[in-house]
């Protein structure tokens, strides 16, 4: 019985959890994917196609960083996908 009990607990925790988790994701205006090459289908296109800077620019808006951390993040997308 208690282990009943200690189960609807525990989903009723994760179900807490999973919405202070997507209160965050939506406050920070992020989008979560499993895999996150769906998520940058758009910048590993600008990549093959040789649009570094565009790439840059779409990354640093979504990820919300900065010039330097976008770059870095393109150069290593670049030697996965070209």
């Amino acid at each position: 019985m208690s282990t009943e009990i200690d189960l609807i607990q525990l989903r009723a925790r994760v179900k807490e959890l999973e919405d202070r988790l997507k209160f965050i994701y939506d406050h920070l205006h992020i989008e979560y994917s499993d895999n996150p090459d769906n998520k940058n289908l758009k910048i590993i296109e600008l990549i093959k196609a040789g649009n570094k800077i565009g790439a840059i620019k779409v990354y640093r808006e979504m990820y919300n960083v900065g010039l330097a951390e976008a770059k870095d993040a393109i150069d290593k997308m670049e030697t996965r996908y070209l």
